[in-house]
Parts: C-alpha cells; sequence; structure tokens
C-alpha cells in the first residue's frame, strides 16, 4: 500500500470555504486512484469554525496536539489582509510548520505565513487584490504578483482562491507524478497547468486616487474617454502645469509616465470591451489603440498572451 501522506489543513472563523474544499477535493480524488492523503482539520484550540458562506467546518485536531505532517495547508479568508493575523493564529502557523515536511499557503493564508515569519527571505504571492499590501507590508518578502503559485524551497504559496487547486495538483504530481495528476484534473474539469498568470483576471491600475487635484483631473479625464488624444503637452493643458511638472507628479504619485498610464487606461478598457463581446477590431478602435496589431502588442507585454485568446476565455455564455 501507499504509505500515508498527512495533510494538516489550518483553519479559522471567516477561512474561505473554496479555499478549504478545492484542495480537499483533488487530494480525496487522488485517493480514489491510489493515493493514500489523509486530511486533518486543524484550528485554535480544536473548535470548530463558521466559513465565509456561514458553513460550519468540523475541526478534527487542535493544533497543539496533532501530530507531524507531510504537508501543511494555510487557508485563506477575506478577513486577511484588512484584520491583523491573531498571535494564537501566528504561532500555530509556525508550530504545524515545524512539524511538517512541506508548507503551502491558499490565497490569503500567505499573510499568515507572513506574520509567522516563515516567508522571510522568500519568494511569494497571493491574491492579486493584495499582493502590493503584502509587498508593503513584508519588504523582506519578494512578492511575485502575475504567478499561479509560487515554490521556493519547501514553502508554497498561491493566488486567489481557486488557485489552489492548482497549488494542490502540483503538489499531488510531486508526490505521485504526472499521469495521477492530469487524470484528477480531468476528473475534476480543471487545468492540470492553468494558462497564463493571475494578472489576467486583475486591473492593470489599482490604489489610491492621485492626492494633487490637477492629477485627478488628468486621470479622469483619460478614463472617461480613453480613446481620445493625450500626449504629454496636451495633458499638460489640462491640468494647468507644465509637461515636465506633471510628469514628475505621474512619476511621484502614480510610478508611472503619463504615455505609460494611459495605456494602461486604455488596456483596461479593451479588455472591458472584449468581455463585452467586441470584436478584437472594435475593441482597439473604442479604446484608443487605433489598430488591432497594436492592442495585440499591448497584450503580449502585459498579459503573454493575444487579445483573441482573452477573449475566448473572457467571453461570456452565449457569445460567439
Amino acid at each position: 500500500m501507499t504509505a500515508v501522506h498527512r495533510v494538516a489543513v489550518l483553519v479559522f472563523d471567516g477561512v474561505k470555504l473554496l479555499d478549504v474544499a478545492g484542495p480537499s477535493e483533488v487530494f480525496a480524488e487522488a485517493n480514489r486512484g491510489g493515493a493514500n492523503y489523509e486530511l486533518v482539520i486543524c484550528s485554535v484550540g480544536g473548535h470548530d469554525v463558521d466559513s465565509s458562506t456561514g458553513m460550519r467546518i468540523p475541526v478534527d485536531r487542535d493544533v497543539v496536539d496533532s501530530g507531524s505532517f507531510d504537508t501543511l495547508l494555510v487557508m485563506g479568508g477575506d478577513v486577511f489582509p484588512s484584520t491583523p493575523v491573531s498571535p494564537e493564529l501566528r504561532e500555530a502557523a509556525s508550530d504545524l510548520a515545524g512539524r511538517s515536511g512541506r508548507v503551502a499557503s491558499i490565497c490569503t493564508g500567505t499573510f499568515i505565513l507572513a506574520a509567522s515569519g516563515l516567508l522571510d527571505g522568500r519568494r511569494a504571492t497571493t491574491h492579486w487584490q493584495h499582493t502590493a499590501t503584502l509587498a508593503r507590508a513584508y519588504p523582506q518578502i519578494t512578492v511575485v504578483p502575475d504567478a499561479i503559485f509560487i515554490q521556493d524551497g519547501a514553502v508554497f504559496s498561491s493566488a486567489g482562491v481557486t488557485a489552489g487547486i492548482d497549488l494542490a495538483l502540483a503538489l499531488l504530481e510531486r508526490d505521485h507524478g504526472a499521469e495521477m495528476a492530469r487524470r484528477v484534473a480531468q476528473l475534476l474539469v480543471v487545468f492540470l497547468q492553468r494558462p497564463g498568470g493571475q494578472s489576467q483576471f486583475s486591473p492593470s491600475l489599482s490604489g489610491p486616487r492621485p492626492r494633487v487635484p490637477a492629477l485627478r483631473e488628468v486621470v479622469d479625464a483619460v478614463a472617461a474617454d480613453p480613446a481620445g488624444e493625450y500626449s504629454v503637452e496636451q495633458l499638460a493643458a489640462l491640468a494647468h502645469l507644465s509637461p515636465r511638472h506633471l510628469t514628475r507628479l505621474f512619476r511621484e504619485e502614480l510610478g508611472t509616465t503619463p504615455a505609460k498610464y494611459v495605456e494602461l487606461i486604455r488596456f483596461d478598457a479593451a479588455k472591458a470591451l472584449l468581455d463585452a463581446g467586441h470584436s478584437v477590431t472594435e475593441a482597439a478602435q473604442l479604446a484608443g489603440f487605433g489598430s488591432s496589431e497594436s492592442l495585440r502588442r499591448a497584450f503580449s507585454t502585459h498579459l503573454g498572451i493575444s487579445p483573441q485568446v482573452y477573449r475566448r476565455r473572457f467571453q461570456a455564455f452565449g457569445q460567439d
């Protein structure tokens, strides 16, 4: 028989239900194919927890008396990163990690690993919405914003929610080979290796609005009409500033140049148009790229895929 592979699943009140269910299904399906994973749901104090949906999750063991494990999975939840990781949860993750062969986080579970010091000096990722926050809060971590999951030694981290399935399949492949992982992926009707990174799901521009009113006026004007004419001189005239002063404000507040900012606004507009069912040619014209070739170059630069591939992945049901 295949040796037992013990997997600790660290949960807490507010844990994302799909963070728990997705990877668990991968290992359960693998068991039906000959693997021997034993999933042990653990919490601080051994108390059952309420998930993000309100569904109660029964807990098997208290962290302190759960034994040793081959794999530790630290789940995420919407409570992070807006709420600090409690000392008890931080210590629980650290304690379990010390008794586990490898450690992995799902979605915002990365913040629990980070708070425990388990990611210091390592590369890591989390949900695209929170990668910038992770980088600011923990400068000792090298954050990789576009990754679906990251391995750094025996420590793994994954992007948002369903990326936990991608990570679990990768762990399964390491344990039992590509054929079993491929079979499980087929049975669950998911990609064994998802095409593209998580940036294809995220807006290109995020963060607080500019503090300077003149700069806010400029970015609002571009967002309202992405297809407009926006040379640096035209933008500066709109803000009643010199081109040099405007360029400095863009760098200080937005970390980019006026031209690159306009391109990102147009890029997000083109993605929205493709999502809504417009053709690549229509999206290019309406978003201000002028030609489908210019839009193709932008997609290749920012996502590594073509607009046609993006449209097929994200078009709504019923669209041609």
